[in-house]
């Protein structure tokens, strides 16, 4: 009885196993039939890219035709001179072999045409330099400006991209395809000319090598055709690896700048160990799957040349008979003998060119998915205009919630992974208030609250998922990006200070600005002490992300910036939570000498910041639940008091 239990589990265990792998394989079969379906043809994907805007390659070849023309023509010209110079020169060295078997003056005309020839060899040399010369000068003109305009291109689409796009992609995936994409591109585009150029002499050489003798050229052509399976099988795999490495180093890339830039935090923080094994296992990662790329691709390369050995010996070994037995001879088999690679090299070229075409397919795509809206979401914007905003705020029934990535879909071990584990996290719910013009507004409660996304939601860098938010009773989605920009200024709790001089990063806010407005945003943001003490002064370079300077005088020359803006609308969010207390009463004087004549929101964790605003909303898990003023919170709040006492606000 035990035993037949045992049987009965152990073939119910083989059941479900049978059962699952069977599964797993009509999983597999309808993910290709997806992805089968999922893919485009040449006429649908043409239409696609026209109809969202999405620009070719051709969008930036087609500038510089007469360029294109050109390099083409002197290419083909260096091809048929290349040609002619392989088939004079082998010319010559038969000439030469046969006058050294004769005698008298046949000797010596053969001796004189061999002369003129290898004189014929020379000049088609010097023909092939000056050629050259051209060629690179050519490519080297609109090769650089086309580069430069895809960067500029790609630089600028950045801007347009939605907050949401940033937030769910690494910086490696812009950087690399904004700044060497573009320049790998275009630089292996040209090559393919250079390689179509010696597979198109590799082609007439191997047909004059046939010509010469069919049986020796028809052994040639056999090896040419194992190559070529070889290095179809290579190409797929390469095409393959390249996308998955570009992945990889693309979250090396976002690794390095994050800890380049964070290098003060690490140092502080003692996390120098902790972000060696994050670092050790990005790069084993990237380096290890190098590593077995590059010996899957040598593997296939040394059995792509044994193939061409074995069949260039094989050819020779049989000229050698065919000589022996007197039917072919010495002069034609040197020809062979000295051309015999020409059929390998044809293979190599043509694979090259795959090859490229493959890599530029893949950089082209990574290139220009960025401007596709569906990969990479961009902000929208209405097309309303306002002239004169008075700075009215409502936000009306507004829902929102963001996007929590748990799991990095690289990390999943599915090379072919299509989508991330993620889950909608509810930050509001049918939120509703109305600021009014030219008032000061505070928003405070517990980390977590939504206070932040309050004000991102106000400046558009966040877009409700339900409800609207109103500037001046206008739907913010149908306000033009001029009437945004211009018209709120946002100063974030971490800002972001360009490599360029004080007074440059001011003038950023407003170009045209006079020194007496410089100065007068340098007093009321409690900069002009530091800036007089600078040897430079204004003029100081502080460096990248504003690196020569501390927090709480980035964020004071952040509030320069804006109050220089003098927009309708202004937000700080935690703006003064990096400032001494000295500091932070002069910006306090000067949000308060701004009161009136802009509307102000703040965000703060600090009670002095807000304590004379003319109202506060009191956030709890997404929701206000009081407002009023400082002293009115204080009287009729428990849980407002409690916090204010334990100073955390």
């Amino acid at each position: 009885m035990e035993n037949e239990k045992e049987n009965q589990i152990k073939n119910g265990q083989e059941n479900l196993q049978k059962l699952d792998k069977k599964s797993q394989k009509n999983a597999k079969k309808e993910e290709k039939l997806k992805t089968k379906q999922q893919k485009m043809s040449r006429k649908e994907k043409k239409a696609y890219r026209k109809a969202n805007n999405i620009p070719t390659l051709w969008h930036y070849l087609k500038n510089y035709k007469l360029h294109i023309f050109f390099y083409i023509f002197f290419t083909l010209v260096m091809i048929v001179s290349s040609i002619f110079n392989t088939i004079i020169a082998a010319n010559a060295i038969a000439d030469v072999t046969e006058a050294i078997s004769a005698s008298g003056a046949a000797a010596a005309e053969l001796f004189r045409k061999a002369i003129i020839e290898f004189m014929i060899v020379l000049l088609l040399f010097i023909l092939e330099r000056v050629l050259t010369f051209v060629l690179n000068t050519i490519y080297l003109k609109f090769s650089t400006k086309i580069i430069s305009q895809m960067n500029n291109d790609l630089a600028y689409q950045a801007f347009k991209f939605s907050a949401s796009t940033y937030s769910n992609n690494n910086t490696g995936t812009f950087v690399q395809r904004i700044v060497n994409d573009p320049n790998r591109m275009i630089n292996q585009l040209v090559s393919v000319v250079d390689l179509f150029a010696g597979a198109v002499q590799a082609l007439i050489i191997s047909i004059y090598i046939i010509t010469i003798n069919y049986i020796i050229g028809l052994i040639l052509v056999a090896g040419m055709i194992a190559n070529f399976i070889v290095e179809k099988i290579r190409l797929k795999l390469r095409g393959r690896n390249i996308k998955i490495a570009n992945k990889k180093y693309d979250k090396i890339n976002s690794l390095t700048t994050e800890i380049v830039k964070s290098e003060r935090d690490v140092k502080s923080l003692g996390l120098e160990e902790k972000l060696k094994l994050t670092t050790e296992r990005y790069y084993n990662d990237y380096n290890n799957f190098n590593y077995k790329r590059s010996m899957q691709n040598q593997s296939l390369n040394q059995l792509r040349n044994l193939i061409y050995i074995l069949v260039s010996m094989g050819a020779l070994i049989l000229g050698v008979v065919l000589l022996e037995k007197g039917l072919l001879v010495f002069a034609s088999y040197m020809i062979i003998y000295s051309n015999r690679s020409s059929f390998n090299t044809f293979i190599m070229q043509t694979s090259a060119m795959l090859d490229i075409k493959n890599e530029v397919t893949i950089y082209g795509q990574r290139i220009f998915d960025l401007f596709d809206n569906n990969k990479f979401s961009e902000e929208k914007f209405g097309d309303v205009d306002l002239e004169n905003v008075k700075g009215k705020i409502e936000f009306k029934n507004v829902s929102y919630g963001y996007i929590d990535k748990l799991k990095d879909k690289d990390d999943l071990n599915k090379e072919d992974e299509n989508s991330e584990i993620v889950k909608n996290k509810s930050v509001f719910q049918n939120l509703s208030f109305i600021i009014e013009p030219d008032t000061t507004v505070a928003f405070v409660g517990k980390s977590g609250s939504g206070k932040s996304t309050i004000l991102s939601l106000m400046s558009k860098m966040y877009e409700v998922d339900s409800g609207q938010v109103l500037i001046d009773d206008v739907n913010i989605n149908d306000l033009s990006k001029e009437t945004l920009r211009k018209n709120i200024s946002l100063v974030n709790q971490f800002p972001y200070i360009f490599d360029m001089s004080i007074k440059e990063n001011l003038l950023l806010a407003k170009a045209n600005a006079t020194d007496e407005e410089l100065e007068e945003a340098i007093k009321k943001s409690y900069l002009k002490e530091f800036i007089d003490s600078l040897p430079a002064g204004i003029e100081t370079i502080v460096g990248e992300s504003g690196i020569k300077l501390s927090g709480g005088q980035r964020q004071r020359l952040a509030i320069a910036r804006a109050m220089l803006r003098k927009s309708s609308i202004i937000l700080f969010d935690e703006s003064t939570s990096s400032l001494d207390n000295l500091a932070q009463e002069h910006i306090k004087q000067s949000i308060d000498d701004m009161k009136g004549s802009s509307t102000i929101v703040i965000v703060a964790h600090r009670l002095s910041t807000i304590k004379n605003v003319d109202k506060i909303y009191f956030l709890d898990e997404g929701e206000i639940i009081d407002s009023g003023t400082f002293e009115e919170l204080f009287d009729k709040n428990e849980k407002f008091r409690r916090m204010f006492l334990a100073e955390d606000i």
